[in-house]
């Protein structure tokens, strides 16, 4: 049997709330409008490129009947807000602890593949991962369930746990099948207890036992 650990990325591995609202605010003023609170701007993530515009249209003026051109410019700024993007403390180390006991690492995230590129090569996390599925991999997007099964499929796993740090990220979880570890310290606009999960935490430092402890066929 082969097992592996599939992760989300933003709020997950990274913290990248910074550099979105950046990008954000960027577009905003672009368009002569006032920055939006970085906090507000978090309740716009987790479902991709195209949601996340929809919701920063319907809470600022940008006009919805320029979507195309709007988020054409979103993505330029996207792409280039990296610098204040930063792994979360001991996600690395527990990566390596995983692959150490030879089980296969993966990303899962609803990030387009320019950005995504653009972001894993500013904090140098590409090298880690076994496989790595974009928000544009596929045509449909978390919580569809096919994109996760897709990485453990690249990993040639046939054991799993999903880690992700919101409900977007529980929901394709259970969708697909596979036990879910919850980092409440990302990217969230529920409580924990909202979120449904099989293990919850807060350190890195415990993934690599509660992966063991969670890890089942999938």
């Amino acid at each position: 049997m082969t097992r592996g650990v599939v992760f989300d990325l933003d709020g997950t591995l990274i913290d990248s709330l910074p550099d979105i609202a950046a990008a954000a605010n960027a577009l905003l003023a672009d368009h002569g409008l006032d920055p939006l609170p970085q906090a507000q701007i978090g309740g716009f993530v987790g479902m991709g490129e195209r949601v996340f515009l929809d919701r920063l249209i319907a809470a600022t003026a940008l006009e919805a009947d320029q979507f195309d051109p709007l988020l054409a410019e979103f993505i330029t700024h996207y792409k280039a807000s990296t610098g204040r993007t930063r792994v979360f403390p001991g996600a690395i180390e527990a990566v390596q602890a995983l692959r150490a006991e030879g089980i296969k690492v993966g990303i899962c995230t609803n990030k387009p593949g320019g950005p995504l590129a653009a972001v894993l090569d500013a904090v140098d996390l590409t090298r880690w991962f076994d496989a790595i599925i974009a928000g544009d991999t596929l045509s449909v997007r978390k919580p569809d369930p096919a994109p996760l099964r897709l990485a453990f499929e690249r990993m040639g796993a046939t054991e799993g746990v999903y880690v992700g740090d919101s409900d977007v990220d529980a929901e394709t979880a259970q969708r697909a099948g596979v036990p879910f570890a919850f980092f409440t310290e990302g990217i969230r606009t529920k409580s924990v207890d909202e979120i449904p999960h099989d293990r919850a935490f807060e350190r890195f430092e415990d993934v690599p036992s509660i992966c063991r402890d969670l890890m089942r066929p999938i």
